[in-house]
């Protein structure tokens, strides 16, 4: 029964533990261990298998936030979170899409372990107060406190505006296009005036060390990254979202998501880091039930 249990909720264990880190591969190891210490449980005394594995693994993963804050502060260049590659039906859950994209989840990087636990619980799986209290070892107050704060910290760094999956995709392959065709013009016409690129190459492949800013310095680093006659780009799902994957000489290179505003992309997020990119190559399973 304990093992129908876990299995029954491992893709939702897996899901809280991703929002929580940023880190797939830290996701898992954080799943692993929710495993163990499930596995040790009088399970005859548990009256909410669900909400008692969201206890425990919610404990895990603050406890691997709080050991990896020194290790993100000696990172090489950017940090950018860890992309999966997701199916087309992430999209059909609009709060679970928004809260897995690469742009949200870097916002969620600037809250500190507790904030974070705490808004994931409460504002993508609509835990009740009294459950995360004893999921982070606070009282429902402080938790209420918490919330609005966090809440309040993510509505200023959000995304302003929702955007269509139609909208994402058209901009993607816009972009994508351009870059391919090495078509300044049609580049800075899908860019906003004010873009960033942020690329995370983790000290380990080359990649801009800092945030490249202004639509024309994006446009000619992308046109210039685009002339390799080996570059092979298309449109994939990443976080629930259309994003793009970039080969070169047959071999994953590059994942981009892309925020987007008023039809034109405001982020350019390339994750370059080898290590980033071992989850592309299978569908992760990722649901808020």
């Amino acid at each position: 029964m304990n093992e129908e249990a876990f299995a029954r909720h491992r893709s939702l264990l897996f899901t809280v533990a991703y929002e929580m880190l940023g880190s797939a591969s830290d996701a898992e190891d954080v799943v692993q261990e929710t495993w163990l210490r499930w596995a040790g449980v009088d399970h005859a005394a548990v009256r909410d298998p669900r909400a008692y594995l969201v206890r425990i693994v919610t404990r895990q993963a603050l406890n691997r936030l709080r050991s990896e804050a020194r290790r993100r502060e000696d990172y090489v260049g950017e940090w950018l979170p860890e992309p999966l590659l997701t199916s087309p039906d992430v999209a059909a859950d609009v709060e679970l899409a928004e809260s897995l994209s690469i742009a949200m989840l870097t916002v969620l990087e600037t809250l500190s372990p507790p904030e974070r636990a705490v808004f994931v619980l409460r504002e993508v799986f609509e835990t009740p107060y009294d459950e995360i209290a004893e999921a982070v070892g606070k009282s429902p107050a402080a938790v209420r406190q918490i919330a609005h704060r966090a809440r309040d910290h993510v509505a200023a760094r959000r995304p302003r505006m929702p955007v269509s999956t139609a909208e994402q995709q058209e901009a993607v392959e816009r972009f994508l296009a351009a870059i391919r065709n090495g078509d300044l013009q049609g580049l800075l016409d899908v860019l906003a005036p004010d873009v960033v690129v942020v690329a995370d190459g983790g000290g380990l492949v080359a990649a801009a060390r800092h945030p490249i800013e202004g639509a024309e310095r994006v446009a000619g680093f992308l046109i210039g990254a685009g002339r390799s006659a080996d570059f092979e780009a298309k449109v994939v799902w990443l976080n629930g979202s259309p994003g793009a994957r970039i080969d070169l000489g047959g071999a994953l290179n590059t994942a981009v998501s892309l925020a987007i505003e008023n039809g034109r992309i405001t982020r350019v997020y390339a994750m370059r880091n080898p290590h980033k990119l071992a989850r592309l190559d299978g569908v992760a399973v990722l649901t808020r039930s």
